[in-house]
């Protein structure tokens, strides 16, 4: 049963008579793209979202991967017509560059403070109905999509953090910086320039008093990067935290359509969460069109989505996860650092394959 919600807002909007309605749980950057999509097409969808917008979200805050035929089909690629284009990146173990290179493809930069806005005004736009503060039953039912993250996990390791900095300049560089049990990536975000996302993924960081982040990056041993991020200053509403989750695919309960990180989540190292929550949404669209439209069996429909979020990310994920070990490990991070200073590190391939 859903909860006692606020409606946003309610748009009036066509759709073509016997048409099934869609209900989207969670409005995140899957269950937006999604809802935008399936109403230009015309057809009915409720989007249900437990808290409200804008908010700021645990994110490296740039889509690496996503194509503009994605986001063209979903029809949201003139939401990102003015977007930051990241082209090089640099990478550091523990205070040592190891690495300076160009991308495969640009990377798309935004806030999402600003995308989720930008996603959640398209949506209603359209004249889909978003319900926010509405908390729902994790249950499964016939045209119901879950796009409401993952599932808590209690006694896993794992802790991201993420707060926006001002005055810390990156040169227009994306960053990565591998330390001891735990890595942080630096964005440029919009601004002048010198406002940036630190988002970083520690295992078992501890508190303590203090700046959270800047001591997580402490605990790591990159007391260079906390130097640098100290002559900034960091955004107080921006910090954001979470925890209890676990790292590739996710468990799902029977029978449940899901969709993004409620499905499966990439190691953040890759810059590819984004990029993959629409992507998944436009593995479920042709589906639920054919369900909505056709009368298809909602079974077989969220069969077909499974099928279409295997084939599209299971090698990818599986490849970040062996990653993932191997930069959280000491001996791994010293190998990748041999392999780049020898100039061995296949790092174009590597981008390609992960993205």
């Amino acid at each position: 049963m859903a909860g006692g919600g606020v409606v946003f807002r309610r748009n009036s909007c066509s759709s073509v008579a016997g048409m099934k309605q869609i209900e989207i749980v969670g409005g995140g950057l899957a269950g937006l793209a999604l809802g935008i999509a399936i109403r230009r097409r015309e057809v009915p969808v409720i989007l249900r979202e437990a808290t409200t917008y804008p908010r700021h979200r645990v994110c490296g805050e740039f889509i690496n991967g996503v194509t503009i035929e994605t986001l063209e089909n979903l029809g949201i690629a003139h939401l990102f017509s003015d977007a930051l284009q990241h082209e090089k990146t640099r990478w550091w173990v523990g205070d040592e560059k190891i690495l300076e290179a160009r991308l495969s493809k640009p990377a798309l930069g935004m806030s999402r403070w600003e995308m989720d806005e930008r996603l959640r005004q398209e949506f209603e736009r359209l004249g889909g109905d978003l319900i926010v503060r509405d908390r729902v039953n994790r249950e499964a039912m016939e045209g119901r999509v879950w796009t409401a993250g993952r599932r808590l996990e209690k006694g896993t390791p794992w802790l991201g953090l993420k707060a926006h900095f001002d005055g810390v300049p990156l040169d227009g560089y994306l960053e990565m910086h591998l330390g001891n049990g735990g890595y942080v990536g630096l964005t440029p975000i919009e601004g002048d320039g010198c406002k940036i996302n630190v988002c970083g993924l520690f295992r078992g960081a501890k508190m303590g008093k203090g700046n959270p982040l800047l001591n997580a990056l402490d605990e790591c041993g990159l007391e260079k990067l906390v130097d640098r991020l100290r002559g900034g200053e960091m955004n107080q509403k921006s910090l954001t935290g979470i925890s209890g989750f676990r790292l590739g695919s996710q468990q799902v309960d029977h029978e449940l359509c899901v969709l993004g990180d409620a499905e499966r989540m990439i190691p953040p190292f890759t810059g590819n969460g984004m990029s993959m929550a629409f992507e998944s949404a436009e593995c479920a669209l042709e589906p639920l069109m054919i369900y909505a439209q056709e009368g298809a069996a909602w079974d077989a429909t969220r069969k077909r989505i499974l099928l279409n979020l295997e084939e599209r990310f299971g090698r990818r994920v599986r490849l970040a996860m062996s990653l993932h070990r191997i930069l959280t490990n000491r001996v791994g991070r010293m190998g990748i650092s041999l392999a780049a200073k020898c100039g061995v590190l296949p790092f174009q391939w590597l981008h390609r394959k992960l993205c």
